[in-house]
């Protein structure tokens, strides 16, 4: 694949040109590996890379793999000793997206109005969160500013990887069962009717299984509106419970819960938790704003309790793996062994980046595992449901006619 490409030299001196590579990933860092600052990227004949980039909305604003890129050539041009200024003006013009140009180019009025860069971020929690900004501002007060970007790019490209894979994981037996329920709605009010008729007409004794199915259809036909009605009703009233302080709670517990994929999101929060921590210690924020910070974006009622719990623990002066070990039910013991070896060597960061990478390894096995034992187990599901369907309906007929 061929890509066009706009970047500045180590002299600074800019230049353009057209690199081969099988990917976009391939391209960028065969010209990093010249020793150029990217400005401006795009397949030829194709969409800019921002613009064509997919993903899911990461921190409510701005996409995943935008704020990737977008941190790991601000990280570049920092490397390049380009001021912060007009690290974020050229960003600005190359940006293709309306949103994150304008977005930049705020931040960089705010820039030249004096602001710090972890301030002029701040003012836009839609596309860079709580933990991006106060990451930045560890990188600005230890004058490490180039390695906290690519932190934060290595950082959210991991946790989109990790997010995306687990709930996609979810997403095709969801599809599945939706379209089978679908299709059954359809022959118990639109198909079985007329067959009921006909064999009512036939006058013979008819099975149990038929007349569940018959009894199934004709409730439906008569009441499947208010049924449907009732089920609106009752997934508004259950989205109203669930923003509530009690709803969360419930549904983070019901969440972890769940037979395997319970056990599933439980190592994904682990992940996060330990991700997050490892990431901001290594930067230089204290233990309390990290805890802080963490249970902010953690995404589970629970695991946000007990880190809160913990904040006051570690405010106290008591240690973490103390408070996270009196949740046993949550909390692995092997997690909370690895925290107070962290504490007891003063290796902590290095503790959480292991227990970071072996819970990402844990998801990604039981995601793979999950999503090889989906595919069979809803094949049978369904033949069951129809076969079932297809015999209390076919049986009857057929021994109608054997008896004609």
């Amino acid at each position: 694949m061929e890509f066009k490409y706009e970047a500045l030299d180590a002299t600074g001196k800019a230049t353009s040109g057209i690199v081969n590579a099988v990917n976009q990933d391939a391209a960028i860092t065969a010209l990093q590996r010249r020793g150029l600052t990217i400005t401006a990227f795009t397949q030829s004949g194709g969409k800019g890379l921002l613009s064509s980039m997919q993903g899911i909305t990461f921190f409510g604003g701005v996409k995943s793999r935008d704020l990737v890129l977008l941190s790991r050539q601000i990280a570049t041009l920092f490397e390049a000793q380009v001021s912060a200024l007009r690290v974020f003006r050229l960003l600005a013009e190359q940006a293709d997206k309306p949103v994150l140009r304008q977005i930049l180019t705020d931040i960089s009025d705010d820039l030249q109005g004096g602001n710090s860069i972890s301030k002029s971020l701040s003012k836009h929690p839609k596309a860079f969160s709580d933990f991006y900004v106060n990451m930045v501002r560890s990188g600005e007060e230890s004058g490490k500013l180039d390695q906290t970007f690519l932190y934060l790019a290595d950082y959210i490209d991991r946790s989109y990887e990790l997010t995306s894979k687990a709930k996609n994981a979810l997403i095709y037996p969801a599809f599945i069962l939706a379209t089978f329920v679908a299709v059954m709605g359809l022959m118990l009010t639109v198909v079985i009717p007329k067959i009921g008729s006909v064999l009512a007409d036939s006058g013979q004794e008819l099975p149990i299984y038929t007349q569940i199915i018959l009894n199934l259809s004709n409730f439906l036909v008569d009441y499947g509106i208010f049924l449907l009605i009732a089920f609106i009703v009752g997934g508004y009233f259950f989205y109203r419970y669930i923003q509530t302080p009690a709803g969360k709670l419930a549904f983070s517990r019901s969440q972890l819960s769940i037979p395997y994929v319970g056990e599933l999101y439980r190592k994904l929060y682990l992940s996060r938790i330990a991700d997050n921590l490892h990431v901001m210690l290594s930067s230089g924020i204290s233990a309390v704003r990290a805890l802080e910070i963490t249970a902010n974006v953690v995404e589970n009622d629970i695991y946000e309790r007990i880190l809160r719990e913990a904040i006051e623990a570690v405010k106290a002066g008591q240690p973490l793996s103390q408070t996270l070990g009196s949740h046993p039910q949550d909390v692995p013991a092997i997690f909370v062994q690895m925290i107070q070896i962290g504490e007891e060597t003063g290796q902590m960061g290095n503790i959480l980046e292991r227990l970071a990478h072996f819970y990402n390894r844990e998801v990604n096995a039981e995601v793979d595992t999950l999503v090889s034992l989906i595919e069979p187990i809803m094949i049978v599901a369904l033949a069951l449901g129809v076969g079932f369907l297809l015999a209390a309906v076919l049986l009857p007929i057929y021994n109608t006619a054997s008896n004609l």
